[in-house]
């Protein structure tokens, strides 16, 4: 039986443990390039135990950002950076993965901190927004974007597929399409943001026809034995948008496309959503599992799941495959070395380098202050008996694992 530290092996690649640290946009790019920013804080988070690790969200064209600050992969010129980032995080345990997306009719607009609120298309650090149809978004994205042509549509296909040679070229072994979060896949995926009447929209199909098409491109250039996978947008949470029912048919139709896996998240295509799960711990898990069991799919999902004993239980009981992290990889980047601390796994330093695991191991000081909060001892005298009837354990080399 699996553990939040089992490897897991996808197509040619083997992930460490199941923990993956999600894109994250983090508003620090120049001309959408990466530089000794994300190096270092994206290398801290391999160095830190994490599993397989994103950049943030990286665009295939320049107008697909969120912001002027944002990352790419649409120009030559990034590709230096972005080689960087998959070095160091390869020679220290873990994957480098990417996630390419569009940000549609979300775009052009200033950093959260800033407010948020969209840019007209003729200010400097603005542009014309595009998106399946000519619907704003509303609120403080007010401006009409403009409806893609099928010419277009297919212009974005060939995006993808450079991006996708050049994520492979620069040293990515695990890609996802970002089919989420209002962005350009989310909103061909509901009828909040897609009204189209041609092959694009309309039926369930149609609306499904833009994420096939574009795995399509990128499967054909993508290395066979490396993982594509995609978040989908499966849920707007509102009765005119797109259902969860309809996304676990749609991804069938993406398996049968050469989708891996489907990580689990919601559509976010408006604001005026008819429930508010942000505080239910784990909520995307069961909706994953149905899509895990009905599909015959690997899963991952994210939302909630930052607690050592929440996001290890729901590998243990096999609900989903990988617990995908973001705000707790930023707030803390060794998370996977805290968590095998608290649940009371043997030789948690065996996750970080051998230099740094050999000196924290051998700590002759006062435990409590080696800089980790002691682990609660409740968990941990659970965690002992549980491992002791499974046979969990640490391998010096790999981290923790299950016993043979």
């Amino acid at each position: 039986m699996p553990n939040l530290f089992t490897p897991f092996t996808l197509k040619g690649v083997t992930v460490r443990n199941r923990i993956a640290m999600s894109p994250m946009t983090m508003y620090r790019s120049v001309d959408g390039r990466m530089d000794d920013y994300h190096v270092s804080y994206l290398g801290a988070r391999a160095a830190g135990g994490f599993g397989l690790i994103f950049p943030e969200q990286l665009a295939i064209t320049p107008d697909g950002r969120t912001t002027v600050s944002c990352g790419g992969i649409y120009d030559e010129s990034q590709l230096e950076g972005l080689a960087r980032v998959c070095s160091l995080i390869t020679e220290l345990g873990g994957v480098p993965a990417i996630q390419l997306g569009h940000t549609g009719r979300k775009g052009s607009v200033v950093t959260p901190w800033e407010g948020g609120y969209m840019l007209p298309p003729e200010h400097p650090n603005g542009w014309q927004t595009v998106a399946p149809s000519a619907i704003a978004y509303g609120g403080d994205l007010p401006y009409t974007p403009k409806e893609l042509t099928v010419e277009e549509i297919h212009e974005l296909y060939a995006a993808y597929a450079q991006s996708a040679r050049w994520a492979a070229e620069v040293g990515f072994k695990w890609l996802e399409m970002h089919y989420a979060h209002g962005y350009l896949g989310a909103e061909f995926f509901s009828p909040l943001a897609n009204q189209r009447t041609d092959e694009y929209g309309g039926s369930l199909e149609n609306r499904t026809r833009f994420h096939l098409e574009a795995l399509d491109a990128v499967r054909e250039v993508w290395p066979e034995e490396y993982p594509l996978t995609m978040r989908l947008g499966s849920d707007d949470l509102h009765p005119d948008g797109a259902r969860f029912d309809d996304a676990v048919v749609a991804i069938g139709w993406m398996k049968e496309h050469g989708l891996d896996l489907a990580d689990l998240s919601l559509g976010f295509n408006t604001d005026a959503m008819q429930s508010n799960p942000f505080n239910d711990p784990g909520f995307m898990v069961e909706r994953a599992n149905r899509v895990r069991r009905e599909v015959g799919i690997p899963v991952a999902a994210s939302w909630n799941l930052g607690r050592p004993e929440a996001a290890d239980s729901v590998i243990k009981d096999e609900l989903i495959d990988m617990v995908f992290l973001g705000r707790p990889a930023l707030a803390n980047p060794h998370w996977p070395v805290w968590t095998a601390r608290e649940l009371g796994y043997d030789n948690p330093f065996a996750l970080v380098p051998e230099d740094w695991g050999w000196w924290l191991r051998n700590f002759r000081g006062h435990q409590p202050s080696i800089g980790l909060p002691e682990p609660t001892e409740s968990v941990v005298a659970a965690a002992a008996t549980t491992n002791e009837t499974r046979g969990v354990r640490v391998d010096s080399d790999a981290g923790v694992s299950e016993a043979a």
